[in-house]
């Protein structure tokens, strides 16, 4: 380090500042190579330079940047980069579209990398198909933004929101929180137009208009569990099942229902369904035994499932001396003599 200019070591400092908030002077001259007062010194520079380095005195105390302050060209490795770039690609459709928002970001940060880091980089952008998803199911980054800022801030919002294929609604809904599931963008919100909770698909929300009027979240707001337990009930099927097993010892998808214990032996299952075949591979899934209460469409898909898992497992002899079985059965009925009515 000895051998690095000043300005280069003002540079290494605010590299560190930013990504180590609050960090001390003490560290700050072990990590550059120096002590406290040549720190204390590189400060300086950035201070001369404009760049908002504030410091908090005492013995818990350290540099930080000032609020607002855009920083210089960010500086990544090529891992970093390429693992942001992969990051992007994954969760976007169209984060290889410079003209959209995602995409617009994208090309920004490459071309401000390093030939050798921007290379690979915009090579995996052009190469890389990214998973598609139906079109529009991505929200708009203007409004999620204004959501995220209503739940932030807690204000009031009267929305326009499009009911899938049917006409758009508005709705005065107190915005609780966003929440992103399986790919897709939720807003778990109060609703005043409909009198209860609701959960909406960001996508589907055409206008914001924030109202004076402000609200509190319920102290034990879990949104991830609300959402879940959202997509659990209301479906064709309602569902009751009784496992064998305490509740601490249940493993199951959150999407099939709530879980409450019974007893110390015992855990009951409640939610709904739409496809009593889907459910019943998912309960199968379970290490433990368990019973169905409701409803027999679900005993009756299990039913199906298990025969079609014991004739798998069945011997190659035993499968074909059943068919033999039944051929033979067969047979003898077409030859009985019809009984007497």
């Amino acid at each position: 380090m000895d051998e690095v200019s000043p300005t280069a070591k003002a540079l290494l400092a605010l590299e560190l500042i930013q990504d180590c908030p609050g960090i001390s002077g003490e560290r700050l001259g072990d990590r550059l190579g120096v002590s406290d007062r040549a720190a204390r010194r590189y400060v300086g520079i950035l201070r001369e330079a404009g760049i908002p380095v504030e410091s908090t005195p005492g013995r818990y105390g350290g540099y930080r940047l000032g609020r607002g302050f855009r920083l210089p060209p960010l500086m990544f490795s090529t891992a970093e980069a390429l693992g942001l770039m992969m990051a992007a690609l994954e969760g976007h459709h169209r984060a290889s579209d410079p003209t959209d928002p995602a995409g617009s970001a994208l090309s920004k940060i490459i071309r401000v990398l390093p030939k050798p880091v921007a290379e690979p980089a915009e090579s995996m952008r052009r190469l890389i198909t990214p998973p598609q998803a139906a079109e529009g199911t991505y929200p708009d980054p203007e409004t999620t933004a204004a959501l995220v800022q209503a739940c932030t801030a807690g204000r009031r919002l009267r929305i326009g929101y499009r009911r899938g294929d049917r006409d758009t609604i508005t709705m005065d809904v107190d915005p609780w929180a966003v929440s992103v599931r399986h790919g897709l963008w939720y807003l778990l919100c109060w609703s005043h137009t409909k009198d209860a909770q609701r959960v909406l698909r960001v996508d589907r929300v055409t206008t914001t208009e924030t109202l004076p009027d402000t609200f509190i979240p319920p102290d034990d707001l879990d949104p991830v569990t609300a959402i879940q337990d959202h997509f659990a009930q209301g479906w064709k099927y309602p569902v009751e099942v009784v496992i064998d097993a305490p509740i601490a010892e249940v493993v199951l998808a959150r999407t099939l229902g709530r879980l409450e214990p019974i007893d110390e032996k015992r855990t009951r299952l409640t939610g709904s369904t739409e496809d009593p075949e889907w459910y019943a591979y998912r309960l199968a899934s379970l290490e433990q035994s368990f019973t169905v209460v409701t409803p027999p469409e679900l005993r009756e898909a299990l039913t199906v499932l298990g025969n079609r898992l014991l004739q798998a497992a069945a011997t190659p002899r035993s499968k074909a001396g059943a068919a033999t079985r039944a051929r033979a059965t067969s047979t003898a009925g077409r030859g009985r003599a019809p009984a007497p009515g």
